[in-house]
């Protein structure tokens, strides 16, 4: 009987153990399996507020324990919530009870123009485009930032992702793109790049934006770099077509005639030596490394291959360069690409 009687108590005390391990699980452990954001109406009931929350995390009933053990029952602020991987059910309603965050994660890349820019940003925080291009424009922030143009502006903008307030002014947005990007280029990999290069990290930005716009093979960007900064070293005007297209205003122009070559204007780098005055475009980051990495060769020259691939022949000389000239124009009229 004694014997029946501990074995009963040890069955209790591993069932209490097991109970409390579950408990502790269930407030403590991870709940969000994957950061989520929801937007919650102030208007509206509780159940209503949390129906969204309850379907992004588990632990549901100690959930609704800890919710009501802090009053949060009894209505949410209306707002903006983001709930990081990894977060406990208690740290959850706790953000519910502490106010929003109005955390976003705002994502920039492949704008051509400020305008296109403002656009991207204004469709992921609480501001209107037009707010962003006046932003972008300023005078009085420009001068503040050390900038004569939006255009001028785009190379402090590095293509990634960032959080921010859903409610940053444009403004701030701005000034914390500047941060971000003296941050990126105060590294001390990036300082070294930039004195083998001999350029600012503003140049970078320039000629990165061209290269972006001349190839899209990754395996070749470092090369088409170092082209351009052969014929930078040697005082020839660069040359390049992306940069007619910027002059002109058609970024799609599929072939470069005599007459666009002709269009005055300080874009078009076959009338004016060095790079130009500002980014052409927002380079992808990995375009940027490729300019901080470029190849060390001996071309001036190259040409799209006529086969059409995406890929380039490159040249030393300028009768060779001719030779793949020709051979890409034959295919662009056989292809009647006018």
């Amino acid at each position: 009987m004694r014997k029946k009687i501990i074995s009963i108590c040890a069955l209790f005390a591993v069932a209490v153990v097991v109970m409390v391990f579950c408990a502790y699980r269930a407030f403590y452990g991870s709940a969000v399996a994957e950061r989520f954001t929801v937007t919650i109406d102030g208007s509206q009931s509780y159940n209503e507020q949390v129906e969204e929350i309850k379907a992004n995390i588990s632990h549901n009933i100690a959930f609704a324990l800890y919710a009501r053990r802090i009053n949060i029952t009894r209505g949410i602020e209306g707002g903006r919530y983001t709930f990081d991987t990894g977060m406990s059910v208690i740290e959850v309603a706790r953000r519910l009870k502490f106010g929003n965050d109005g955390a976003v994660r705002l994502t920039i890349n492949n704008a051509r123009t400020p305008e296109i820019l403002a656009g991207k940003i204004a469709a992921q925080i609480d501001a209107d485009s037009v707010a962003v291009v006046e932003a972008l424009r300023s005078k009085e922030l420009l001068a503040e930032l050390g900038y004569e143009s939006g255009e001028a502006l785009m190379s402090i903008f590095l293509p990634n992702t960032y959080e921010v307030y859903a409610n940053i002014t444009p403004e701030a947005l701005i000034k914390r793109m500047k941060r971000e990007s003296e941050k990126f280029w105060a590294q001390s990999k990036r300082q070294q790049q930039l004195a083998r290069l001999g350029l600012t990290s503003y140049e970078v930005m320039t000629l990165a934006s061209i290269v972006h716009e001349e190839t899209s093979y990754s395996g070749e960007m470092s090369r088409v770099a170092g082209v351009y900064v052969n014929r930078l070293r040697k005082g020839m005007p660069l040359q390049a077509d992306p940069t007619v297209k910027y002059a002109v205003g058609d970024p799609g122009l599929k072939r470069i005639l005599y007459k666009h070559l002709e269009v005055e204007s300080p874009y078009n780098t076959y009338q004016h030596v060095g790079l130009p005055p500002t980014p052409i475009c927002m380079p992808d980051m990995e375009v940027i490394n490729a300019v901080l990495d470029y190849e060390e060769h001996k071309y001036y020259y190259f040409c799209a291959c006529p086969e059409m691939d995406g890929k380039h022949n490159f040249a030393r000389t300028h009768s060779e360069h001719e030779r793949n000239a020709q051979a890409y124009h034959r295919a662009l009229s056989k292809m009647k690409i006018r």
